[in-house]
């Protein structure tokens, strides 16, 4: 991400609140879809999306809500993939009707879409109310949520939640450590590298002491390989998962009659941040679906089911300075301090980061 997003929640919170109190009524503004688009979405038979797990980011509940709200079934695939594997999906599903339609990648993912020509562009109406930082300016891709890297520890086996990047060294985490997939191809592994380099000495522009530092949990042996996933987290069969916080409060809501599940943002760093962005396929086998799928997930409405699942959506201060976003669900959010203090990679960042891991992390962490 470049330098100049800073989403800051606590200046939101307050203009939210000054927006109640001009008289704007908080909640759902209905975004007004051009007929045409819904009449050709529906004829297209349909919308394949792919790597959406309903647990993630609320994306149960889009899909349900977008299903309803306009007739439309959707297929979505390989529910646990990775943004490497999605973009392998448009390559190799090239010209079939099963194909995705649409992507939900790391920004490293949507980079390299761009630059390979998987992508088509386009425009949703609410364009302008995205920060520029979050999109590509030819509509190639654009960011639809954020968050901060977290821990998301199981109490009941962990014991005591690690409050620290230097706590996961400790012997009591020895095989608990886990990351939701290879940095190499899963966005907030890539992620979780980047913050344990920030707190281990490196920088937005060197990831170095991160790929280190995985290297040196694996070598005490607290480092997991597999890739954690929520049902791995609330089993204790990794019981430790350096992820997103909107993925971890979630969790930790949606399984609280079975296990506590405590969120950590470490304390010995400032916090890192990161968004996922959309994108078409440039091979959509439903085209005009998927446009009517972004139109959807970038109205008021599609941006507070992202909320709603705790991932701050891309148009997070235009709502809150319009007064859309209920204060009952701002009440629900953690406090605001760390996403003030976040620091986010820009683009060129990121590249630099990608390459070094590309480089180094097999080599050095062996997973």
């Amino acid at each position: 991400m470049v330098a100049d997003f800073t989403p800051d929640r606590r200046t939101m919170l307050k203009l939210a609140a000054a927006g109640a109190a001009a008289g704007l009524v908080p909640g759902v503004a209905e975004a007004t879809y051009r007929s045409a688009l819904i009449k050709a979405a529906k004829a297209a038979g349909g919308l394949n999306t792919i790597a959406l797990p309903p647990d993630w980011a609320n994306y149960g509940a889009i899909i349900s809500t977008f299903e309803k709200k306009f007739g439309i079934s959707i297929k979505n695939a390989a529910p646990d993939d990775t943004s490497a594997q999605e973009l392998q999906s448009i390559r190799s599903l090239k010209g079939q009707s099963r194909g995705p339609d649409v992507v939900d990648v790391g920004l490293a993912f949507a980079l390299n879409g761009a630059k390979e020509g998987l992508f088509r562009p386009y425009k949703v109406a609410t364009w302008s109310s995205i920060p520029a930082s979050m999109k590509d300016p030819g509509g190639l891709w654009y960011g639809d949520y954020f968050g901060l890297v977290s821990f998301g520890v199981n109490m009941s086996v962990a014991k005591v939640a690690p409050q620290t990047w230097a706590d996961l060294k400790k012997p009591i985490y020895k095989g608990m450590v886990a990351l939701n997939g290879s940095p190499l191809g899963a966005g907030a592994a890539f992620a979780a590298v980047f913050a344990a380099s920030i707190a281990n000495g490196g920088s937005l522009d060197n990831i170095m002491p991160g790929i280190e530092f995985f290297a040196d949990l694996a070598k005490r042996g607290n480092f997991d390989p597999s890739a954690a996933t929520s049902a791995s987290l609330v089993s204790g069969q990794t019981p430790v998962v350096v992820n997103w916080d909107y993925l971890n409060l979630a969790q930790a809501k949606g399984s609280k009659t079975m296990t506590k599940i405590d969120t950590v943002i470490p304390a010995d760093a400032k916090p890192y941040g990161a968004f996922y962005c959309q994108a078409i396929s440039k091979f959509a086998p439903h085209p005009k679906a998927a446009e009517l799928w972004q139109e959807f997930i970038y109205s008021d409405e599609g941006q507070l089911l992202y909320l709603k699942g705790f991932a701050h959506p891309a148009r997070f201060s235009e709502m809150a300075k319009s007064g859309a976003i209920p204060k009952s669900m701002l009440a629900e959010l953690p406090p605001a301090k760390p996403y003030g203090e976040a620091l986010f990679a820009t683009i060129e960042q990121t590249k630099k980061a990608q390459a070094a891991l590309t480089a180094n992390w097999t080599k050095m962490v062996k997973a």
